[in-house]
């Protein structure tokens, strides 16, 4: 049940997008699928290793702006951002990584991470500042800022009602619990 229910976040977060912030994936072993022709196409220049959770973001004319596997936090140029080490996502979370922009902001996003299922690390977030290194993003002293633990590997994230705000679910550990925040 526990993972229908990632798998239920996972394609509600995918089809929550409705322009070009989702056209380019990197995952994998350094993989990675673009979709901005239409027709979906390789992509080799990722650098990433990711077992499982990882997450991109492209901006809405579908020009990559950044990716993360949880752990660490790539730029559009495919090198490590300043400050975008030691995340306590984990290698082995469903959901290690997640991106979301701030509401108000064109520059500044969260990055969720979850540990592996009740680890103490948790759920946590990091924010990047796309105005910082150059316009190629880094990764701000707001970092791996704890929202509660032992978590799940689980998160969704829908835009709110408002068409500005985004709602971040989550599952409690060993409960039947949903965690949602505004």
């Amino acid at each position: 049940m526990r993972y229908k229910l990632c798998i239920l976040f996972f394609l509600f977060n995918v089809l929550s997008y409705a322009q070009g912030e989702a056209n380019n994936w990197y995952f994998g072993n350094k993989a990675g699928i673009s979709f901005n022709s239409g027709v979906p196409f390789a992509l080799t220049d990722g650098e990433m290793q990711a077992d499982e959770g990882c997450a991109t973001l492209s901006d809405a004319n579908g020009q990559l702006l950044f990716y993360t596997n949880g752990i660490t936090v790539w730029n559009r140029n495919h090198q490590i951002m300043p400050n975008g080490t030691g995340l306590l996502g984990h290698q082995s979370s469903t959901q290690s990584g997640t991106i979301v922009p701030m509401p108000g902001s064109t520059h500044l996003f969260y990055v969720f991470t979850l540990d592996f299922q009740s680890n103490p690390n948790g759920f946590r977030f990091s924010v990047v500042d796309l105005n910082l290194d150059g316009v190629n993003g880094a990764v701000t002293n707001e970092k791996n800022i704890l929202v509660y633990t032992p978590s799940t590997e689980c998160l969704g994230v829908t835009k709110h009602g408002n068409g500005i705000d985004f709602w971040i679910i989550t599952h409690g550990w060993n409960s039947n619990s949903f965690i949602a925040y505004q």
